[in-house]
């Protein structure tokens, strides 16, 4: 019982310091909080609080704040996340599913977090480097030059442009998109059957296979198809998969960063060591998708990361929160929100939650 109670103590604690941002102490504790035992018993259970490391005292004479290791045991012990309201969630559907393509569903889904938790949103766009092939559509536009639209599982589009060149065998080129039209093509090289079966062929071949097994797979279809149409199946292969591979650094969208500044976020170390850690762009993705792979408590597929247990110095005062995203229950690229250990926890964790669910809805399955 003695150990039930002083988890409700702690709880006590975090919850007002969270919401106060000043040391609490035993007489608020017993006045706020029907917490059924009298005051010399809190002073007791606070004792042994701050005697097992939950809880320090700042100053003399000062309540106490939770350290660390009591944001750890309070985030470890939720019984229950806070749900969003209905209100909350239709806003979260509507917001992101007027989204018109990636950058912008990935943007709004930034400041939907940064808006509901008060601090920095941090998302990952799903990773082209990682990702197989979904589709693949080939357009002729004129001339020799054929659009190819390469659509990743992850869901984004890239287009690239090919001069297929003329004559039997002609090797084909990448094009910039406003280079002039190269001269005619092959008799019956952009017609429209030709174009329709080795589109067929090359998706069909790429069916369910990541990126390292696409240039085998495409191989095979060169092979496959009649030798005066093999340079054009070969240039499409490596154009796909160059598209697919091109992406080699990871990409991220910060919104809220502006949230930082505001008086009650009171960094002890100042503000410049967490900005200074958002730019390390890597090892904060690094450390996400650590986060994503270990949720722990009872986040509902979140992670979170508090203070020192963060690998940045210039985390140290804060904490992470994230959780992974993508179409079909697959993970391509994680979201999460980063603010001071002093955060809403339960609010933070329902948040993030709730916005990678309805992300992943909205993301091409």
């Amino acid at each position: 019982m003695s150990e039930e109670r002083r988890l409700a103590v702690l709880r006590a604690i975090v919850e007002d310091y969270v919401h106060t941002r000043e040391p609490v102490g035993s007489r608020v504790l017993t006045e706020r909080h029907g917490l059924g035992v009298s005051p010399a018993t809190i002073r007791n259970d606070m004792a042994a609080l701050e005697e097992a490391g939950y809880i320090a005292q700042p100053h003399t004479s000062a309540g106490r704040i939770p350290t660390d290791k009591g944001y750890r045991l309070f985030v470890d012990r939720l019984a229950e996340v806070r749900p969003l309201t209905s209100p909350q969630r239709r806003a979260i559907e509507t917001f992101l599913s007027e989204a018109i393509d990636m950058d912008d569903v990935l943007g709004r889904a930034g400041r939907l977090i940064a808006q509901l938790t008060g601090q920095v949103a941090v998302v990952q766009y799903p990773s082209l480097r990682l990702a197989g092939l979904r589709h693949l559509e080939l357009v002729p536009v004129g001339g020799a030059r054929l659009l190819v639209v390469v659509i990743s599982d992850a869901g984004r589009v890239e287009q690239r442009f090919l001069d297929v060149g003329a004559g039997p065998g002609a090797e084909p080129a990448v094009v910039a998109v406003d280079a002039p039209a190269g001269p005619e093509p092959a008799p019956g090289a952009l017609d429209e059957g030709t174009l329709s079966e080795l589109r067929a062929r090359l998706n069909a071949a790429a069916a369910g296979k990541g990126l390292a097994d696409l240039p085998g797979a495409f191989a095979r279809v060169v092979a496959g198809v009649d030798a005066a149409l093999a340079p054009l199946a070969r240039g499409i292969a490596d154009l796909v998969v160059d598209t697919l591979g091109a992406q080699r650094e990871d990409r991220i969208v910060l919104a809220g960063t502006a949230n930082l500044a505001r008086a009650e976020m009171r960094f002890e170390q100042g503000l410049s060591p967490v900005l200074e850690a958002l730019e390390e762009q890597v090892v904060l993705l690094g450390l996400l998708t650590e986060l994503a792979a270990e949720p722990v408590g009872r986040g509902g597929g979140v992670g979170v990361r508090i203070g020192h247990e963060n690998r940045l110095d210039g985390l140290a005062e804060t904490s992470v929160v994230a959780s992974g995203y993508g179409g079909d229950g697959d993970t391509v690229a994680i979201l999460g929100s980063i603010g001071p250990t002093r955060m809403d926890y339960p609010g933070t964790i329902a948040s993030v939650r709730a916005v990678a669910r309805y992300l992943s809805r909205v993301l091409p399955g």
